[in-house]
């Protein structure tokens, strides 16, 4: 079996405890907002991931010193107007976190640089921050108008008042970091409620923002400020092993040092609602983001729905759902979740394809899918389709299946959760 093939053999249980990695989100936007702030800023427990390695990679060629050792992360800040013109192309592989957050900064730098990234990346929308950055009064294309290459000729900007068409974190926070070089107040309004991780760590560097109703407000001008943090471990990637542990009879997992987001544990919020038993236990906030541990038990699961006003709060672990579904009573259904055909891949396509190989039934919808409940995976054969959140899901699917389940570009895990399949097999019995 080669390097980049896993196979994933049935558990009877699962139990033991986790301690996630640290959370991507925030430590892209730490490291970033670090780079344009005054000073030094430290980031502990960094999610050593592909994707913010992507970020660090990206910082270091504007001319950010960073320092790395393990975890531990040193940024020497340049202050906003401190970037250096890249003398290459900015390649940000497989992350589209770091080109949409990124170039929210550079649209306020007086120098062009452009963001390429893996063929993966090189098919992810970019027309929803295009879009609004050159109403900013920045310059910035894409081919055909809507994928990388991205080139930004950055300048002086002008606040502006948007609505996303897409409830989207990363479209959000491209416009709020780019009002922190825009002249006047930029506002941001959101239609659904997205993660909330740019504005908790705006107001920790010192931005001046205002949150009210669903508007967020940020004005130009301000100086940011480098300070030591602590990165919560990474929720999403506790959903994982936390799904299994609570569609295998007599399981018990702890997840310690996690991060409490409100906006980041909707998956557990709606394992609560299908009947999990699920008890968090806020115990500290560091850097303005809640963490504590979670403990997950084994539980008869009724099944559900998902729609619109829930989706954000749980996009990256849907397809997760899916595989759970199979040990709901009564399913799960998705819908108003057509962005995930715009992911790493097509998450809907790839989770329908899947669970179909390991013979399960799954109606697909243009915008979702629906799983029925109480189904018994077959072993088999299946496919990442080079999407780290696809590779993990149908782990899980390996535990509850009947035979071992072989993953075909299990590598890509490392894009979000290093040691993955090591902390599989500690907790699996």
């Amino acid at each position: 079996m080669s390097l980049d093939t896993v196979q994933i053999p049935p558990a009877a249980a699962i139990r033991g405890v986790l301690r996630p990695p640290g959370d991507k989100s925030v430590s892209h936007r730490l490291v970033m907002l670090g780079a344009i702030a005054e000073g030094e800023t430290t980031v502990r427990n960094f999610a050593e991931s592909e994707d913010c390695q992507s970020t660090v990679r990206c910082l270091r060629d504007l001319g950010v010193p960073i320092e790395q050792t393990g975890s531990t992360v040193i940024v020497a800040g340049r202050g906003k107007q401190g970037l250096d013109a890249p003398a290459r192309e900015l390649d940000a592989r497989n992350s589209g976190t770091t080109v949409r957050l990124l170039a929210g900064i550079l649209a306020g730098c007086d120098f062009e640089s452009t963001f390429v990234g893996d063929s993966s990346l090189s098919q992810r929308p970019m027309r929803r921050i295009v879009e609004p950055l050159n109403r900013f009064g920045a310059s910035v294309s894409a081919r055909d108008g809507n994928y990388l290459p991205l080139r930004i000729r950055g300048g002086p900007l002008t606040a502006i008042d948007y609505t996303p068409p897409v409830a989207s974190a990363q479209v959000k926070s491209a416009v709020l970091l780019a009002g922190l070089s825009a002249l006047g107040v930029t506002r941001v309004r959101e239609i659904h409620p997205t993660r909330n991780h740019t504005e908790i760590a705006l107001r920790e560097f010192g931005a001046p923002i205002r949150i009210d109703n669903g508007v967020i407000e940020v004005e130009g001008g301000g100086i940011l400020h480098g300070r030591t943090f602590q990165c919560p471990g990474d929720s999403s990637s506790a959903a994982f092993l936390a799904a299994a542990a609570a569609g295998l009879p007599g399981s018990r997992l702890l997840i310690e040092d996690v991060g409490l987001s409100p906006g980041r544990i909707g998956f557990f919020r709606f394992l609560e609602q299908m009947g999990g038993r699920i008890h968090i236990e806020p115990r500290a906030t560091n850097g303005g983001e809640p963490a504590g541990s979670i403990v997950v038990e084994s539980s008869e699961l009724s099944g559900g729905e998902l729609t619109a006003g829930a989706i954000p709060a749980l996009i990256d672990e849907i397809p997760l759902l899916a595989v759970l579904a199979l040990r709901t009573r009564d399913g799960i259904r998705v819908r108003d979740a057509a962005e995930l055909r715009s992911k790493e891949t097509d998450r809907i396509r790839a989770v329908v394809t899947n669970l179909r190989t390991l013979g399960a039934e799954v109606e697909e919808f243009p915008d979702g899918f629906f799983v029925s409940g109480r189904q018994r995976l077959l072993g088999g054969v299946v496919d990442s389709f080079g999407d780290h959140r696809i590779a993990m899901a149908f782990s899980i699917a390996g535990l509850f299946a009947a035979e071992p389940v072989t993953i075909r570009g299990a590598s890509c895990v490392e894009i979000s959760f290093r040691g993955f399949f090591d902390a599989v097999k500690e907790i699996s019995r």
